[in-house]
């Protein structure tokens, strides 16, 4: 398609967004729409960061602009030591092969984490593009490399094989694309770059893909304005094919990072340990150190199964939803080390789920006594969810936030079964834990006491 092609059908859209519209193209009105429930009972996702950076896997994704830009000297060495005096970024593109790729398997893994949705990079800053992009010639899956759409493979088998909600990341900016350094050197008094590139592309993936997660990233210090950001997203929440059930985050331009949007993430491993106003999103990842793969990267920079469990308590605890970031090789293996923290995710799941899906943040988010103690709860059965990041030597726990009667209230220890306890003051709960050994306990890492009938 040519860029006055792509151009005629924007304004044709845009057009559309405008007539009859539910949500005007301004924050006001779409940040006045209501989130799809679906999105906050879900709280755990998996975001996926692959891409024509996922070949070096050296450092980070950010590699080319590290190597390129600012002349990092780990990434110039490593290139200097490994690769010709006339390599280019681009040339990496042919190595990102896919081979070993099989969507079936990563759904089937997804599922088995326990995670409600997937989130994958379809562009990162790079400009590749994961799918044969009409407005991106020569630097796309299809052309080069896989030779595949592999947007369409993950989103196909998503559907086909589990019930988990497709969400797709989508980067505003691109590093080197000249149409963007011209927009930028005009302090962003033009637009060649949205109207050509950025905007024909979400378009795309929205009428293609029928995400029900837009993840928006990279505003390259450009106004949502530049973007057409409103515009867009009056046209997603009023006239697209899933304008009822798509949710989006707040990275829709400079300035609107934890200010506009459907849910907010503020910043990369966002976890501000209160409870917030508005809807969020820590979006957080297996390997501290980056999203992409890393070859060279060693076991201690990977969170423990510990630390994921207590992170996820934690979030959900203060209403946040947890996207948990995995990056596979070039050649679509999921390493694995990410595959077990995946699964190890999942067996917890299968036992504290109650504590996790469909709550909602309770009055206290955690324990003001006794410390590693997080709140969750369920209004309709009025159940207050105390999660254990340790358990006690003695088995006693001393829980002061619940408030409980002796003729309605009971405590259960989810995969157990009842347990004993007793109100000893008004904000002090004493709850004995059975003695077991360590085969015989219901889960390994955080344990959850229900408590029924709890104020």
């Amino acid at each position: 398609m040519g860029w006055l092609a792509v151009s005629s059908l924007l304004l044709v859209l845009l057009l559309l967004g405008s007539a009859g519209a539910k949500y005007e193209p301004n924050w006001d009105s779409i940040d006045s729409r209501p989130l799809p429930e679906w999105y906050d009972q879900a709280k755990f996702g998996i975001f996926i960061h692959w891409g024509v950076f996922s070949v070096p896997s050296f450092g980070s994704e950010w590699f080319w602009w590290y190597w390129q830009k600012q002349k990092l000297k780990p990434y110039v060495d490593f290139m200097q030591k490994n690769y010709p005096p006339d390599f280019k970024y681009q040339d990496f593109a042919p190595m990102f092969t896919a081979e070993f790729f099989d969507a079936k398997q990563w759904t089937e893994l997804f599922a088995a984490s326990g995670a409600k949705y997937v989130v994958l990079t379809t562009k990162h800053h790079e400009g590749f593009t994961l799918w044969g992009s009409k407005t991106s010639w020569n630097w796309n899956a299809v052309d080069v490399g896989p030779k595949r759409d592999l947007v369409d493979e993950v989103v196909g088998a998503l559907r086909a094989n589990t019930d988990l909600r497709v969400g797709l990341y989508h980067s505003l900016f691109e590093w080197f694309n000249p149409l963007f350094e011209m927009d930028a050197a005009n302090v962003f008094t033009t637009n060649y770059f949205p109207m050509m590139k950025s905007l024909p592309e979400l378009y795309e993936l929205v009428l293609k893909y029928k995400p029900e997660v837009l993840w928006s990233d990279g505003d390259g210090d450009a106004p949502d304005k530049y973007w057409n950001s409103t515009g867009f997203l009056a046209w997603l929440y009023n006239d697209s094919p899933v304008r009822d059930t798509v949710v989006t985050n707040d990275r829709w331009g400079y300035g609107s990072i934890c200010t506009h949007g459907g849910y907010y993430t503020c910043a990369d491993r966002y976890l501000p340990g209160h409870l917030l106003k508005h809807k969020w999103e820590n979006c957080m990842t297996i390997d501290t150190k980056s999203w992409g793969y890393r070859r060279n990267a060693p076991l201690s920079d990977f969170l423990t199964i510990e630390q994921l469990v207590a992170t996820l308590v934690e979030t959900v605890s203060c209403g946040g939803n947890m996207l948990m970031n995995v990056g596979p090789t070039p050649d679509g293996v999921i390493a694995p080390i990410f595959e077990e923290r995946l699964r190890q995710m999942g067996q917890w799941l299968k036992v504290n789920s109650e504590a996790i899906y469909n709550t909602t943040a309770w009055r206290a988010q955690n324990d003001s006594v006794t410390p590693n103690i997080w709140y969750t709860y369920r209004p309709q059965e009025k159940s207050v969810f105390a999660i254990l990041l340790k358990w006690p030597h003695d088995g006693l726990v001393m829980l002061s936030e619940p408030v409980v009667t002796l003729q309605s209230s009971k405590v259960e220890l989810l995969g157990f079964g009842p347990v004993q306890w007793e109100m000893v003051k008004p904000k002090e709960l004493w709850v004995l834990l059975p003695t077991l050994s360590y085969g015989q306990m219901p889960c390994q890492w955080a344990w959850t006491l229900r408590i029924t009938s709890a104020t």
